[in-house]
């Protein structure tokens, strides 16, 4: 277990959702929380709720400007955790472009935008904390979802090469490959979900995980294996199997 009394920790993306369910866990734990989202009356809202130190700070993390601006006014921490997304389902065949890019524009490049100014403070003082959380659907490509899954694969692979830089260096880096969460993205599926949790079940497996040494963590376990193992099938069994 580590040791989070008197840590800051920045969380993108924790205006509702598991982001809000892991402030509140983070909180309890002793972790002075600064959260951020776009909406400055939920994040208000949020902080109202924690039980400990805790202060809010608005982000469009599609925006470089709006992204320097909060990271400096969010000023040193001991670690951030990147949850912030976008959500639209739709396939090829009825594409979406601006739904499309939004996606890819949060889900990924968002991320390295925040990134980009959390990295190279904490490359200069050789400690920090990044958890970055993707989804089981980074895996491989899905039916009918474009932009989302493709954003989670590239998101992955984005923490796979941080880790590769940092893993020798006082820097942890983690990912998170979560399942199905009932939240407002989720909501939109027609579909049913398998395994499909709740914000705050999904956060405890998030917490449990930052406090581990492991670099990547996909759950719930036994879901995540049909993702890991369709990696492995043949291309021409796979997409019979899942498109």
């Amino acid at each position: 277990m580590m040791e989070w009394q008197g840590k800051r920790y920045w969380l993108v993306g924790a205006s509702d959702g598991l982001g809000k369910a892991l402030a509140h866990i983070l909180s309890r734990a002793g972790a002075e929380v600064v959260v951020s989202a776009r909406g400055e009356d939920k994040l208000k809202a949020v902080v109202a709720e924690l039980p400990g130190k805790a202060s809010y700070q608005t982000i469009d993390i599609s925006d470089n400007e709006s992204v320097a601006v909060a990271a400096a006014a969010v000023g040193d921490i001991d670690g951030v955790v990147l949850l912030a997304g976008v959500y639209w389902p739709f396939g090829a065949k009825d594409w979406n472009a601006d739904q499309a890019t939004a996606m890819a524009d949060i889900n990924f490049t968002g991320f390295v935008r925040v990134l980009g100014q959390v990295v190279p403070q904490f490359v200069a003082k050789n400690a920090g904390h990044i958890v970055i959380t993707s989804s089981l659907t980074g895996f491989r490509g899905l039916p009918g979802s474009i932009g989302y899954t493709a954003s989670k694969a590239a998101t992955m692979s984005l923490a796979e090469c941080i880790y590769a830089d940092l893993r020798k260096t006082g820097i942890k880096v983690q990912i998170a490959n979560p399942g199905f969460i009932k939240t407002q993205l989720t909501e939109k599926n027609d579909f049913k979900m398998p395994f499909i949790m709740e914000t705050d079940v999904a956060a405890r497996e998030m917490f449990e995980h930052m406090n581990d040494s492991a670099f990547k963590k996909s759950f719930p376990r036994l879901f995540s294996m049909v993702f890991r193992g369709a990696q492995f099938l043949p291309d021409w069994l796979y997409y019979r199997v899942f498109s």
